[in-house]
């Protein structure tokens, strides 16, 4: 029996992909390349742009629920659950973000062309956009919990500190630290003695050995 040949790099085949999403990526208008994928761009981006790229919820939302139909026209809104609808809005959003930066960085296509770009982009770009804002949601969902949680106990913190700092606790926490402190000593004291007792036991008679009878 022959062992199954393990998986090898075939340089064809990544050629092969790298080219498939290439073409995903990018579209031929007029002798230039347009790129598809908005982070194609970061190198042209200031921080403001690429945080506005990044984090969902930066455009209206009556802008994005106006322009679903535009990019999912097939699809009953009302029958979404609330992570599905979170998610295509937020490709939604992904789509007019990208159109905006397209235009930007390429300002001598028509508007025939950006139609063009814009088919392309709710063919190839819409599965990669809601897996983007899904990740997105759940980075900042985990973000907020961590703040809320570190807010809590900094509020509980602080709490705790306005009650000792008040005069009527210190009256009341004042003697009954006394007292726990003398009953601590009272009872490393009875420890001590009882420590310290010693034990007396009184010798016993030893009976007399008796000698064996000739």
């Amino acid at each position: 029996m022959t062992a199954a040949p393990g998986p090898t790099s075939d340089p064809a085949a990544s050629d092969s992909e790298l080219q498939r999403r290439l073409q995903e990526d990018s579209i031929h208008l007029g002798g230039k390349t347009i790129y598809l994928n908005p982070f194609l761009y970061w190198r042209r981006f200031d921080a403001n742009t690429d945080r506005w790229l990044r984090e969902p919820g930066q455009l209206q939302e009556d802008q994005i629920i106006s322009n679903r139909s535009r990019f999912y026209p097939e699809l009953n809104w009302e029958l979404l659950d609330q992570a599905d609808c979170a998610a295509k809005d937020g490709a939604v959003e992904m789509f007019l973000k990208s159109l905006e930066l397209i235009s930007t960085f390429n300002p001598d296509l028509t508007s025939g062309q950006l139609l063009e770009v814009e088919r392309k982009m709710a063919v190839t770009k819409k599965r990669a956009f809601e897996r983007w804002v899904m990740r997105s949601l759940k980075r900042r969902e985990k973000a907020e919990e961590k703040a809320r949680r570190r807010f809590d106990r900094e509020r509980t913190l602080r709490a705790w500190m306005e009650w000792f700092a008040l005069d009527v606790t210190r009256q009341a926490v004042v003697p009954l630290a006394s007292l726990l402190a003398v009953a601590v000593a009272a009872g490393w004291w009875w420890g001590s003695q009882q420590n310290c007792r010693q034990l007396i036991v009184d010798p016993g008679v030893r009976p007399a050995l008796q000698r064996p009878s000739p």
